[in-house]
């Protein structure tokens, strides 16, 4: 027998039904669901991390230009870039939907969270990769544009797919993909490669793994519990670190290099310089306390992951602000 009681109260309150029902809220609702999946897609093209890929594309076309690039260009590398990374991350949400409803810091991608399905994601992944082709070589010049393709096929193909899940020098190989970057804004200016974008790319492919490895010294358990195989899963956190160390190193070296090769002026060679001591500093003391028998959080490896975000972008900063002083 129902009782009578445990239908009284807001269940059945007229005006909740009417409003309920009222072209006002229902148009609140879609417009909700709407922003909602907006934000998904935006969310799939992994916005901070193509921050970054612009922070090492726009100052190397101050270099190839010898001072201020076309603003027209800027804009369309920038729009470009942001496509064609937009459409590799994208595409690379897709492939490791599945380890990534594993791990704490990925799990709250759209996918794991259903905002959208995996065919809307390819879908939007390969129309992203088409468009941003397109879109390089009608407004900028097909050699970025191959180039940005390539770079696509690259991290998608190479590093996604066959690399991160065999091997536990995934993102040694597979980092190159985010070197692209370097190689584009210069062709973006001139129509054609030289030795100072090649510098600059090696410098980001040699930052990669201490980079990359600093995140995954954090999050090692979520990589371990999604069988991935990054080095911080599979060696001591003292080999990490002496290898990040070594890359470290090799990082600051290059950069240096750029200085007689594109023949920089002070402004870079200065700075270059000081960010590489800082850098080496972070490997240095990460190393040291690894050696110690630190382990876990407490050798507080984001202190190295965020600074060598800053490292990169003040490296690259620097190399945009010598052409317009020397």
């Amino acid at each position: 027998m129902i009782d009578d009681t445990a239908l009284d109260g807001p269940l059945l309150d007229s005006t909740a039904l009417d409003d309920a029902a009222s072209p006002d809220a229902a148009s609140a609702a879609g417009s909700r669901s709407w922003r909602a999946t907006l934000n998904a897609y935006v969310a799939l093209t992994k916005p901070r991390i193509i921050e970054l890929l612009i922070v090492t594309t726009i100052p190397v076309m101050f270099l190839a230009a010898h001072g201020v690039p076309s603003l027209w260009l800027v804009l369309a590398v920038t729009v470009g870039g942001y496509l064609s990374a937009g459409s590799a991350n994208a595409l690379n949400c897709w492939v490791d939907r599945d380890i990534d409803a594993e791990m704490r810091r990925t799990r709250r991608r759209p996918l794991p969270r259903h905002s959208v399905t995996a065919r809307q994601t390819v879908v939007f992944g390969l129309v992203l990769g088409v468009v941003s082709t397109l879109w390089f070589g009608f407004f900028v010049n097909w050699l970025s544009s191959g180039l940005a393709l390539a770079a696509n096929v690259f991290y998608v193909v190479v590093y996604s797919m066959i690399l991160k899940r065999r091997t536990a020098q995934n993102i040694v190989w597979g980092g190159a993909a985010g070197c692209f970057p370097t190689l584009i804004g210069w062709t973006a200016v001139t129509d054609h490669l030289a030795w100072p974008p090649v510098v600059l790319f090696m410098v980001v492919f040699l930052w990669t793994p201490p980079h990359f490895w600093a995140l995954a010294l954090r999050y090692r358990d979520d990589y371990a519990a999604a069988k991935v195989p990054m080095l911080p899963v599979v060696a001591t956190e003292r080999h990490v670190t002496w290898q990040m160390m070594l890359y470290t190193w090799a990082t600051v070296l290059c950069s240096l290099a750029l200085w007689p090769i594109a023949h920089t002026g002070p402004v870079y060679a200065v700075g270059a310089a000081l960010l590489g001591v800082v850098f080496l500093v972070e490997a240095h003391r990460l190393h040291a306390a690894a050696r110690k028998g630190v382990t876990g959080t407490a050798l507080r490896p984001m202190r190295m992951f965020h600074y060598s975000n800053s490292y990169l972008a003040l490296l690259f900063v620097c190399a945009a602000i010598d052409p317009l002083v020397h």
